[in-house]
Formats: C-alpha cells, sequence, structure tokens
C-alpha cells in the first residue's frame, strides 16, 4: 500500500497547513477592514458633496428678489389640442354623451327653447358695455340759409 508517514510529520504538516489557513483569515480580515474604511471616507465625500449641490441649487435669494406669483398670475389661454383621429374620436364620445344627457333632461322635453335660452343666461358672461350712440359731429364749416336772388331793378 502507500507510504506510511511518522507521526510527527503527519502533525507538522497539518500544523503547517493550519498555518496558511489564518494567514489567509488575516489577510481577508485585513481587507475587508481597509474597505469599509475607505467606504465610509466616500460616504463622507458624497455626502459633502450633496451639501455643496444643494447649497448650489438653493433658490430662495433668488425668490426674495422675484416679484410675487400673484401678481404674476394670468389667465393661460387654453392650447388647442390637434385633432387627431384619436382626439377627434374622443370628442365625438364627449358630445355625444352631453348630447344624450341634454336631450334626456326633463326641462329640455318641456320646452327645447326656453331650456337652451337659460343655458346661455346662465353661462355666457353678462353684457356689461351699453351700445354706443353715433353722435354727428359738426365740422367747421356750418351751413348758412342761402337767400334767394334779389332784382336789381327796385
Amino acid at each position: 500500500m502507500g507510504k506510511s508517514r511518522p507521526r510527527e510529520e503527519a502533525t507538522a504538516r497539518a500544523n503547517h497547513k493550519f498555518e496558511k489557513k489564518v494567514q489567509f483569515y488575516t489577510k481577508v480580515k485585513d481587507t475587508v477592514a481597509s474597505l469599509s474604511a475607505q467606504k465610509s471616507i466616500t460616504k463622507k465625500t458624497k455626502a459633502q458633496r450633496r451639501k455643496k449641490k444643494l447649497q448650489a441649487y438653493d433658490l430662495s435669494r433668488l425668490s426674495e428678489s422675484l416679484p410675487e406669483l400673484s401678481a404674476l398670475h394670468q389667465p393661460k389661454k387654453p392650447t388647442e389640442l390637434k385633432l387627431n383621429s384619436k382626439n377627434r374620436q374622443k370628442l365625438v364620445l364627449k358630445e355625444s354623451k352631453q348630447l344624450q344627457a341634454v336631450t334626456n333632461h326633463p326641462a329640455f322635453q318641456s320646452n327645447p327653447v326656453e331650456a337652451i335660452f337659460q343655458h346661455l343666461q346662465s353661462t355666457l358672461p353678462p353684457d356689461n358695455k351699453k351700445p354706443k350712440r353715433h353722435i354727428k359731429k359738426k365740422t367747421g364749416k356750418s351751413k348758412k340759409k342761402k337767400s334767394k336772388p334779389q332784382s336789381m331793378e327796385t
């Protein structure tokens, strides 16, 4: 069979293997410690960079110099959508539902003209303008009555 080794040689070999394992584990432990230290350093530097960026994006000083938002608020004109087939289809569905609701309403069924008139009065803004009168202004020359031609024989 195989060669038999003396017992001392076997224990020395086992000790040597054990020492190598211990060295390997200490190396791993050292590298993990150094990596965690580097990680904490990079976290600190990243946090510092974030603080600097936040200071750069701080617009509170700028908002103090700008006028109030309520003063600038103006009603926006509604944007007109492009009337492609999808939008047209949505619009047709919406309008058809609205028409169904109007035609099924009891006030419309009893008197359609009066219902439309009431709707227009409630939705349209009141007309504040009075009709203007056209005043004819006199021009520089005023018309005088012309006298009849007189005869010189008198």
